[in-house]
């Protein structure tokens, strides 16, 4: 369908002027795809409208948070309601015991926690805490796994299964990254050769527990419990970053999904309920480390923001009073059908590829068998995926702008909705 974008091609005019690219976040910008990006106005349950007044139903969710979809009343009537008490206090308060009270509930294990205010702080602090916890200095990160912008995780591999200290971000010393071992995702091979060579050095594995920064790879061949193995074998800390799957791949997170108990956990998005609001924490023996108990020092005047716990608790809240994780896995079994009816054909054999798990699903194009790694993920055909993601904006459907990024089911599709998104790829693939 042809659609005006008039108001949002003004408004990105202004943004440039003003903005690197004129997005406040790199991926929004829309290079990845192409054409102009669209300037959104409002958003209610599973629709987006944006400043010109075309409706979208949205399967981005602000990037996983809106599990319940947009303005969910329940959501909306706990922020207004601490609204009207304070905005924040920079101080104790009874909202961000109530919420890690709730956490703790699903997922009992982590003893103790401390909230921040993004994933990329939450990251940070819990590799900092494991380099205390340990005395050492060194960790393992993953090619393909994003865990944030902070200098010592902007590194990526280089053509062997590791590689040490090669920034892949202008302004990132080389001092900075020295101690980061970068590997590849799902491969044994390469995570015994790194602890083989630095293992008595590793601080802490973190991971992506199922990668959902290059598309959706899943891990394979017991790689999660090989990472677990080395880790108690070398006495390092593994750190499961859920920022994105934590409360939306199952109750009790990738812990619960794998069979794989970590040390200490990032948590972003979900806790928030859409607000700005990340966690991190672990087991009571490591998170002492942190001050005022320990010398792992980290602070933020906002932490714990009055507005973003209220929003996280009535998500959670709203999510259990909802049955969630049966209402998503139901939808997400539709969505399976409907693939595997429209996408099954010779016709498109070899052109895409289709992976879900839980609430999170991707469509690989140009490749008959799904990606394992970052490697096989850069090998798709990000030309027809751009084509498609035009498509699906066409027909009234957004996703996020990338073909290194996934798309997120909420409690608010309809069968109707899953059936729109893969017809639209059955007919231009």
């Amino acid at each position: 369908m042809s659609v005006s974008r008039q108001r949002s091609a003004e408004l990105m005019g202004r943004s440039r002027k003003i903005f690197p690219g004129g997005v406040n976040s790199p991926v929004r910008s829309f290079r990845g795809v192409g054409g102009d990006p669209i300037v959104f106005s409002h958003g209610s349950g599973k629709y987006l409208t944006d400043v010109d007044g075309n409706v979208f139903v949205d399967f981005c969710g602000s990037w996983g948070p809106l599990i319940l979809g947009y303005s969910h009343p329940k959501v909306i009537e706990a922020v207004q309601k601490q609204a009207t008490r304070a905005l924040t206090f920079g101080a104790p308060s009874e909202e961000e015991v109530l919420l890690a009270e709730k956490i703790r509930s699903w997922i009992p294990q982590m003893e103790m926690m401390r909230f921040v205010s993004s994933g990329t702080e939450a990251t940070m602090s819990a590799i900092r805490v494991a380099r205390a916890a340990t005395g050492r200095s060194k960790f393992v990160k993953f090619e393909g796994c994003y865990h944030g912008h902070a200098d010592c995780l902007l590194v990526k591999a280089g053509s062997g299964l590791a590689t040490l200290g090669q920034a892949s971000s202008a302004g990132v010393p080389e001092g900075c990254v020295q101690d980061t071992i970068t590997g590849v995702y799902n491969s044994v091979e390469g995570i015994e050769g790194i602890f083989a060579q630095w293992g008595h050095d590793i601080a802490a594995v973190i991971v992506e527990p199922m990668a959902a920064n290059m598309g959706l790879v899943l891990p394979e061949n017991n790689f999660l419990a090989h990472l677990r193995r080395l880790c108690d074998k070398y006495g390092s800390v593994l750190i499961f970053d859920e920022v994105m799957t934590g409360f939306r791949i199952a109750r009790g997170g990738a812990a619960e999904a794998f069979g794989v108990q970590p040390d200490m956990w990032t948590f972003g998005k979900i806790v928030g309920g859409g607000l700005p609001a990340a966690a991190y924490g672990g087991r009571q023996s490591i998170m002492q480390h942190v001050a005022p108990l320990g010398r792992a020092y980290q602070a933020g005047t906002l932490s714990g923001n009055p507005l973003a716990m209220a929003a996280g608790l009535a998500t959670l809240q709203e999510m259990e009073r909802q049955n969630a994780f049966e209402k998503l896995e139901s939808a997400g079994k539709q969505l399976d059908a409907l693939v595997s009816a429209k996408l099954s054909s010779a016709k498109n054999a070899g052109k895409v590829a289709y992976v879900r798990k839980s609430s999170f699903f991707c469509f690989f194009f140009g490749t008959r068998s799904l990606p394992k790694n970052f490697a096989e993920v850069s090998a798709c055909d990000m030309a027809l995926f751009n084509k498609i993601y035009h498509c699906w904006l066409n027909a009234g459907l957004y996703m996020g702008p990338s073909g290194y990024e996934v798309g997120f089911l909420s409690t608010e599709h309809s069968p109707a909705d899953l059936e729109k998104l893969v017809d639209v790829v059955a007919q231009n693939v």
